[in-house]
C-alpha cells in the first residue's frame, strides 16, 4: 500500500505556555533598549521600555472605561502605531480585539460590530476614500448627543462608545490622545491582578473572515493560538533580535498582526511599517533606510516591487529573508524575489485566519525546487492530512482535501456553533477547503481551491497549473484563471492577463503559445487583459468577481 498523506511537524520546539502580556513582557525585559517598532508615516519610533510603557498605559485606559476580561473592543483603521499599541494593550487587559477590515463600510462595519458585541470602538478618522466619522455618524446618530461610554444605541445595543485616532475628532468621540487621564483611575495593582487572572488558553481575537457568499464568520482565536503561530514562522525563519522587519500587509489579518507583529515581539525584532497601506515604492524606501533584513508581503506586492521602475535605485542588500503568503504563490515570482530582492532564504508560508494562520511552511535550507513548487511541510506541533470526498486519507501524490489539526486550529467561529461544526469536525480537523498533493517527504503542493477547480468536457483543470505555465510567457507579469459556465462543455477557461510594464500579446498569440506546450483542452478559451484583479484589501485575488464579470461580460458580447 502506498504511503498514507499524513505528517506530524517537528516536535522538538515546545510550545509557549503563557499569555500574548506575559511574552511581550519577557521581551521587554530583555531587549528594553533595542528597537521595537518604526511607523515611517506617522515618524514614531519605540524602543521596547518605550512601547511597553505605551501598552500599559492604553491598557489601564481600556480598564477605566469599563473593559472587563472577555469584553470585546473593535479596531477599524489602517497600519499605524496606534494598532499596535491596542493589539498589545487588550491582550494584557484580557480584552477580545475585533480586527475590523478598514475597506468595511456601514452595514459591514454593523454587522461586525453588532455580531461580536463590541463594547468600543477604535477608529480613524478617514483613509483612502473612507470617511469613518462620517460612516459612524450615519450609523449612529445618536454620537454626537450622548457621552462616550454612556451610549444608549438601538442599533447596536452593547456598544458604549468610540475612541477616534483623529487629532481633532467630533463632539462624541473620545480622542485617543485622551486616554492617558483615563488611566489613571486603573491602579497598578489592578492592572497586575487583571493580568495575573487569565489564562494562555482565553480567546484574544476576532478575524472576519472574508467568504465569497452569506455573512463573514468571525474567527477566535486563543492567545495560545497566535503567540504560539507567530513564534513558529519565527523560529522558521531564523529570527533575532538583529532582524528589522518591514511589515506592508495590513495589520488587520493574520500575515500583520500574527506573522509579523508577534513573530517579531516573540523574538525581540523590529516591526517597521513603511506606510499605512502598501505602496511599492515607500516599501523599497523602508528596506533601504532601515536596513531591513525581512520583509513580507503576498505575490501581488512582490510583483509590484519587482517591477518598480526605481528599484535599481534602492539598496536592498541587507535583506535575507521573508515571506511570501496569503495566496498562491507563482514559481517565476519566487525565484525573481530570491534572485533580485536578495532574500535568499525567503519562504512561502500557507494557512487561513482558522488556523492562526500558518499550517505549512518551507524552511531556508529547503532546496531551491522545493521552496518554489511547495508550501513546505507541516509546521512544529501540528498535522496535516490530505482526504478524499468520503474522509479517507489518500495516497501520497493524491489530490484531496488539505486538513490541519493542533495547536493553531481557532477556538471556533464566534456565536456560530452550525458553521463551527461545518468547519471542525469531532476528531479537531480543521477542514480548509483547499485542494492539495502531498509528496514522499511530506512537502504539500496546493492545486487551488476545491471550488475553483475547472471541470470541462468531463478534464479536472486545476487553475494553479495554468497559472504557472503561463508565467513562463516572457510578457506575463501576473495571471489568473477561472471557469465559466459553457452548455457544451460545462465550463470554459477564462485567463486574466496582467503584462509587464512595455510588454502586451493578443488573444490569439497567447493560444498559438500554448499549442503544443499544453494539452488542447487546457488552452483558455478567453483571455481579459487587465491592469488590476479584484482583490480583498490584504491582496487575496476574488476569484468570484472575476468570473462574475467575465460571465457578464461574454452576456453583451
Amino acid at each position: 500500500m502506498n504511503q498514507p498523506s499524513y505528517t506530524q511537524g517537528r516536535q522538538d520546539k515546545p510550545l509557549l505556555a503563557m499569555t500574548i502580556g506575559q511574552a511581550f513582557d519577557q521581551t521587554v525585559a530583555r531587549f528594553a533598549a533595542r528597537e521595537a517598532l518604526v511607523v515611517r508615516h506617522q515618524q514614531l519610533r519605540y524602543s521596547w521600555a518605550e512601547l511597553a510603557a505605551a501598552v500599559d498605559l492604553h491598557a489601564r485606559a481600556f480598564m477605566a472605561l469599563g473593559l472587563k476580561t472577555g469584553d470585546r473592543l473593535g479596531i477599524w483603521a489602517p497600519n499605524c502605531a496606534q494598532w499596535c499599541i491596542a493589539q498589545f494593550a487588550s491582550a494584557k487587559a484580557g480584552i477580545i480585539l475585533v480586527n475590523i477590515n478598514p475597506a468595511y463600510r456601514t452595514s459591514e462595519l454593523e454587522y461586525a460590530l453588532k455580531q461580536s458585541g463590541c463594547q468600543w470602538l477604535v477608529c480613524a478618522g478617514a483613509f483612502k476614500s473612507s470617511d469613518y466619522h462620517g460612516m459612524i455618524a450615519e450609523l449612529l446618530p445618536e454620537i454626537a448627543h450622548q457621552a462616550p461610554g454612556q451610549f444608549n444605541c438601538e442599533r447596536l445595543p452593547d456598544l458604549r462608545g468610540v475612541i477616534s485616532l483623529a487629532a481633532e475628532p467630533p463632539i462624541g468621540f473620545l480622542p485617543w490622545d485622551g486616554l492617558a487621564e483615563h488611566a489613571q483611575r486603573v491602579s497598578q495593582a489592578e492592572f497586575d491582578a487583571r493580568q495575573q487572572g487569565l489564562q494562555f488558553d482565553q480567546a484574544v481575537n476576532i478575524q472576519y473572515t472574508s467568504g465569497t457568499t452569506g455573512f463573514p464568520k468571525g474567527a477566535t482565536l486563543s492567545h495560545y493560538n497566535i503567540l504560539n503561530n507567530g513564534y513558529m514562522v519565527g523560529e522558521s525563519l531564523g529570527l533575532t533580535e538583529q532582524d528589522r522587519l518591514v511589515i506592508p500587509v495590513p495589520l488587520y489579518h493574520c500575515f500583520g498582526m500574527v506573522m509579523g507583529n508577534l513573530g517579531c515581539m516573540t523574538h525581540g525584532s523590529t516591526m517597521i511599517y513603511p506606510n499605512d497601506a502598501f505602496d511599492p515604492a515607500l516599501t523599497l524606501q523602508a528596506v533601504a533606510d532601515e536596513r531591513a533584513t525581512a520583509l513580507y508581503g503576498v505575490p501581488t506586492m512582490f510583483i509590484a516591487v519587482l517591477d518598480q521602475p526605481q528599484r535599481a535605485d534602492y539598496d536592498l542588500s541587507s535583506l535575507r529573508t521573508g515571506i511570501m503568503a496569503g495566496a498562491t504563490c507563482p514559481i517565476e515570482v519566487m525565484r525573481r524575489v530570491i534572485n533580485e530582492l536578495h532574500m535568499s532564504e525567503v519562504q512561502i508560508a500557507y494557512g487561513m485566519t482558522e488556523t492562526s494562520p500558518v499550517s505549512m511552511q518551507t524552511s531556508a535550507d529547503d532546496e531551491l525546487e522545493l521552496r518554489v513548487t511547495s508550501v513546505g511541510r507541516t509546521q512544529p506541533q501540528l498535522e496535516s492530512k490530505i482526504i478524499d470526498e468520503h474522509g479517507c486519507v489518500v495516497a501520497r501524490g493524491q489530490i484531496g482535501e488539505l486538513c490541519t489539526r493542533g495547536y493553531s486550529v481557532m477556538l471556533g467561529y464566534w456565536g456560530n456553533p452550525a458553521a463551527t461544526a461545518e468547519a471542525i469536525d469531532q476528531a479537531g480537523w480543521m477542514h480548509t477547503g483547499d485542494l492539495a498533493s502531498m509528496d514522499d517527504h511530506g512537502y504539500v503542493c496546493i492545486a487551488g481551491r476545491n471550488k475553483d477547480m475547472i471541470i470541462r468536457g468531463g478534464e479536472n483543470i486545476y487553475p494553479r497549473e495554468l497559472e504557472e505555465f503561463f508565467f513562463t510567457h516572457p510578457a506575463v507579469a501576473d495571471v489568473q484563471v477561472i471557469g465559466i459556465p459553457c452548455d457544451r462543455y460545462g465550463e470554459e477557461i477564462v485567463a486574466w492577463i496582467k503584462f509587464h510594464p512595455g510588454h502586451s500579446a493578443t488573444t490569439e498569440e497567447l493560444q498559438a503559445w500554448c499549442k503544443n506546450r499544453i494539452a488542447h483542452f487546457k488552452t483558455p478559451r478567453y483571455f481579459r487583459f487587465v491592469e488590476e484583479f479584484p482583490m480583498t484589501v490584504t491582496g487575496k485575488i476574488q476569484k468570484f468577481r472575476m468570473r462574475e464579470i467575465s460571465i457578464e461580460e461574454l452576456k453583451r458580447n
